[in-house]
């Protein structure tokens, strides 16, 4: 199975951008589709946006939707996620997580149970 490094987090400023990156290391890469989770202080993991194995289908939680992109290079065995207009609420540790898929199920979903690999997350705060 793929192992997990998250990179790319840091401290940003209301309105600023920052490009997360997650490195997945092992030659399946492509077989398995990727979401980010997040947690802030006090509160639950929560599903941020999530792709499918091809790339063909994403998913967003609402208060990310026009303003975060999931993205996937499988060449380069990394998933990113770019970050817009970032607002203080969006500060939390970002987990990557994968979850093995066959080649039918080329969907992606918002459940931690579907992923079964994850990263040891990063940390991005954004001041307001």
């Amino acid at each position: 199975q793929v192992q997990l490094v998250e990179s790319g987090g840091g401290l940003v400023q209301t309105g600023g951008s920052l490009r997360l990156s997650c490195a997945a290391s092992g030659r399946t890469f492509s077989n398995y589709a990727y979401a980010w989770f997040r947690q802030a202080p006090r509160k639950e993991r929560e599903f941020v946006a999530g792709i499918s194995w091809s790339g063909g289908s994403t998913d967003y939680e609402d208060t990310v939707k026009g303003r975060f992109t999931i993205s996937r290079d499988n060449a380069k065995n990394t998933v990113y996620l770019q970050m817009n207009s970032l607002q203080p609420e969006d500060t939390a540790v970002y987990y990557c997580a994968a979850g093995r898929r066959s080649y039918s199920d080329d969907y992606t979903t918002n459940l931690e149970s579907d992923y079964d690999v994850w990263g040891q997350g990063t940390q991005v705060t954004v001041s307001s």
